[in-house]
């Protein structure tokens, strides 16, 4: 007999390269501005003192290779691609030089934002939720094991084969070891969790019927489809 109400939904997962098993999802923390000409293409300046993060529901993940409707809401839809650390031990208060021992994989994102949304969010310095956290704006790619660091690929996407957006991951304002370290002052990191780590310069706005494409150089990508509104 079920201790339910209701038969809970399965847990979201992503396939893992090469193997049978598959990595369940738990947290999704994103991380806001860590290119600096992402950050000036939206008007905005880079905070050095600190990160700063917004989360996605485990909910918003979509797999690659999907075709997803364009979300309610919005006339102003963005892709970002972004790298993606996934965490594959518990860690707390963990010191920068000890962080990559937390990580289990990698892999390649979207961040879809709903813009226009997230512009009056910004005017009336309300919260983001609703232009970032919505089902399917986690894109996300297979996940390949870590075998060390990624050191300094390039990260891009393509829409309708046309270049969008490209950068060195050295371009990142903040290291995935000093990303590790912050969060984990301010939560019990725990396997499954995942981070995205923020996207270069070059987000523009997508329709119905376009196909995006990208990732990090060597790691899997990430294949997107927009389909007609609901």
């Amino acid at each position: 007999m079920s201790d339910f109400t209701f038969p809970p939904p399965p847990p979201a997962s992503l396939p893992v390269l090469d193997r049978d098993t598959r990595f369940p999802v738990n947290r999704i923390f994103c991380v806001g501005r860590n290119y600096a000409a992402h950050a000036a293409e939206m008007g905005s300046e880079v905070d050095r003192e600190a990160p700063f993060y917004f989360i996605k529901s485990a909910q918003a993940v979509a797999q690659s290779g999907d075709v997803l409707p364009y979300p309610p809401g919005t006339q102003d839809l963005h892709h970002e691609i972004e790298m993606v650390v996934a965490i594959g031990a518990p860690g707390f208060r963990v010191a920068k030089a000890d962080a990559l021992s937390l990580v289990w994989g990698y892999g390649s994102g979207l961040d879809m934002t709903r813009r226009d949304i997230q512009a009056k969010a910004k005017a009336k310095q309300r919260p983001w939720d609703l232009s970032k956290n919505f089902e399917g704006s986690a894109v996300l790619s297979p996940l390949v094991a870590a075998s060390g660091p990624l050191g300094d690929r390039r990260i891009s996407l393509t829409v309708n084969g046309e270049q969008r957006q490209e950068a060195p991951l050295s371009d990142m304002v903040w290291t995935v070891e000093e990303l590790i370290a912050d969060l984990s002052q301010y939560y019990h990191l725990q396997p499954g969790d995942l981070i995205m780590t923020g996207t270069p310069a070059g987000v523009s706005a997508v329709g119905p019927g376009d196909v995006l494409e990208g990732g990090v150089e060597g790691l899997p990508p990430v294949q997107l489809t927009l389909g007609n509104p609901e």
